[in-house]
């Protein structure tokens, strides 16, 4: 047999390709003679570069500013005219520690950086993942970073951080001429949430408690108005993804007009999914947990989607939640503390090898 495994990341314990080698092992354990063709997926979040990277890109190292404004180390690839970021590694919540998680104040301003950075090596198209973020700012931080003067009523720069937003006044670029007519940004998201679900969905999982989450509503509404007043974007707010990543996406496509996209379609042209289904047997995909919002855009809805198209069987190893009745597959008991790497690792080898076994009972069956 021919089986594809293209799984996402397990929630901050497994890399999509960690956990891409715990399922084939699992696999190997029952048949070892079957051809397993490994493509680690994402959907823009964490994970993402390390995904989509090939041998030949070029990698790229810029100092910007982390979610908290210290100095971080963030990786990006260049490929011909296309350059491709991750934001989490700018402003990712992987990069605090549990006391440090407030989106009050973290801000987004090293993701601007970044595609700053981008920009001046003249690619085309600069591809930006989305998700991962401990930033609820609307992208403001970012937009100061990619020149625009954010203003309180008296003239003052606003400062960054999420629940400075209810202060502005005003926001207009600082350059004379854009220079982005000719570049193409593509922001690459998971959720089709709008800005206004941003706080509520997202922030308490970046530290927001209810008060804070409330707070956060309400800057980003007064961000919401001023930026589609003075950028000239009506209606933007309201447009599905512009939530993604705490409303990162927004600003980046009130600024630079960016496109937001759902990132696992992207990733998954990127890595030649179709090309792997097309001779597969069976195709197991999998993530941390299955659950509502799965099926909104996340890799497992991808690969099933994709599944479907070339009528090949899929199944799914999960850490937690709830598998679709019409879809095979396994789930692994919780894998306790957030970073117990070996743990998970251990439970998705087992859950695969129970699918393996389970496809060797039904074939003796039929």
């Amino acid at each position: 047999m021919r089986i594809v495994v293209a799984p996402d990341s397990f929630g901050g314990t497994l890399t999509a390709a960690e956990a891409a080698a715990a399922i084939t092992r699992g696999w190997h354990r029952v048949h070892p003679d079957d051809t397993v063709d490994v493509r680690p997926m994402s959907d823009g979040g964490e994970g993402f570069l390390a995904v989509v990277a090939r041998p030949d890109d070029e990698v790229v190292v810029t100092e910007v500013a982390g979610p908290r404004g210290h100095p971080v180390q963030a990786r990006w690839l260049v490929r011909g005219d296309t350059a491709w970021i991750e934001a989490a590694l700018a402003n990712g919540l992987a990069l605090l520690g549990p006391d440090e998680r407030d989106p009050l104040v973290t801000t987004s301003h090293g993701v601007g950086e970044l595609v700053v950075a981008a920009r001046a090596r003249g690619v085309a198209r600069i591809m930006v993942g989305l998700g991962g973020s401990a930033t609820v700012d609307g992208g403001a931080g970012a937009l100061m970073a990619l020149g625009f003067a954010l203003r309180e009523p008296d003239g003052s720069g606003l400062k960054v951080g999420g629940g400075e937003l209810a202060r502005i006044s005003s926001i207009a670029p600082t350059w004379v001429e854009s220079g982005w007519d000719g570049v193409e940004v593509v922001a690459l998201a998971d959720v089709g949430v709008v800005l206004a679900e941003a706080a509520p969905v997202f922030g308490p999982q970046k530290g927001a408690d209810a008060t804070a989450v409330a707070t956060l509503t309400d800057c980003l509404a007064r961000f919401a108005e001023v930026a589609e007043r003075d950028l000239d974007v009506p209606g933007l707010a309201a447009r599905p993804g512009t939530g993604a990543a705490g409303g990162l996406a927004f600003g980046l496509a009130a600024g630079v007009g960016a496109v937001i996209r759902a990132g696992a379609p992207v990733v998954a042209d990127a890595v030649g999914l179709d090309d792997a289904l097309r001779d597969a047997d069976l195709v197991i995909t999998g993530e941390g947990r299955v659950d509502a919002t799965t099926a909104t855009g996340k890799v497992v809805s991808e690969v099933a989607a994709r599944a479907h198209t070339f009528a090949v069987p899929m199944a799914i190893v999960a850490g937690a939640g709830e598998l679709p009745d019409d879809v095979d597959g396994e789930l692994s008991s919780p894998t306790g503390a957030p970073d117990d790497h070996d743990r998970a690792a251990a439970q998705v080898t087992e859950a695969a090898a129970r699918l393996a076994a389970r496809s060797t009972a039904r074939a003796d069956r039929g």
